[in-house]
C-alpha cells in the first residue's frame, strides 16, 4: 500500500490545483460585471481597423501530425535496423505489425482526404452533355410588382430606385396606361 501513496498524493494534489483555479477564476475574475469599458481595445486603446489573421485550417494540424507520427516510426525503426540479426523473427515481426498499424492510419488519413488542400476534383468522365450557358440558364427571371404569376406565389416585392423621366411626356411612368392607343 505504501508504493501506491505517492501516485494518491499526485492525484489529489492535481485535483486540488484544478479546483483551487476554477475557485479563484469564479472569485476574481469579471463574471457578470462586464461592460464596453472592460471589453473595449486594451493595447494603446486603438479600436482594430480590421479583422484579426484568420485561424488556420484543422488540415494544418492533420498534416503536422502525419508528420509527427513518421518522424516517431522513424526514430523507433532506426534502431531495430541496427540490431536486426539479433532480434530475428521475433523482432521482424513486431517491427512489422508497428508498421502496419502506422500505414492503417496513414491510408485512414489520405482516405478521409488530410493531405487535399485544394477543390475537390473529380475523376472519371462525365455524363450528358455541356449545358450552355444561355441568359436563361443563367438569370433568374423576376416578375413585376403587382403581376401575379400562377407558376409561384408571390412575394412582396422590394421597392425599385426612381428613375428620371426622359420627356415631359414619360412623366407619367411605365405602368401607367393613359395616353396609350
Amino acid at each position: 500500500m505504501d508504493q501506491y501513496l505517492p501516485i494518491l498524493l499526485l492525484v489529489v494534489l492535481a485535483l486540488g490545483f484544478a479546483i483551487a483555479t476554477f475557485t479563484s477564476q469564479r472569485l476574481l475574475g469579471p463574471g457578470g460585471r462586464l461592460n464596453p469599458a472592460k471589453t473595449g481595445p486594451y493595447e494603446s486603446g486603438i479600436a482594430p481597423r480590421r479583422e484579426p489573421a484568420p485561424r488556420f485550417p484543422v488540415r494544418f494540424y492533420l498534416v503536422a501530425m502525419i508528420f509527427i507520427i513518421f518522424d516517431i516510426e522513424v526514430v523507433f525503426l532506426y534502431p531495430f535496423a541496427v540490431v536486426f540479426h539479433a532480434l530475428s523473427l521475433f523482432g521482424f515481426i513486431e517491427m512489422g505489425s508497428f508498421v502496419v498499424v502506422v500505414f492503417l492510419a496513414f491510408a485512414y488519413l489520405i482516405s478521409e482526404g488530410a493531405l487535399n488542400w485544394g477543390p475537390p476534383k473529380r475523376f472519371g468522365r462525365r455524363t450528358g452533355a455541356p449545358v450552355p450557358r444561355t441568359i436563361s440558364s443563367s438569370v433568374r427571371r423576376v416578375s413585376r410588382p403587382g403581376v401575379v404569376s400562377a407558376a409561384r406565389p408571390t412575394r412582396p416585392a422590394r421597392p425599385q430606385p426612381a428613375r428620371p423621366a426622359a420627356s415631359a411626356g414619360a412623366a407619367a411612368g411605365p405602368t401607367s396606361s393613359a395616353g396609350v392607343a
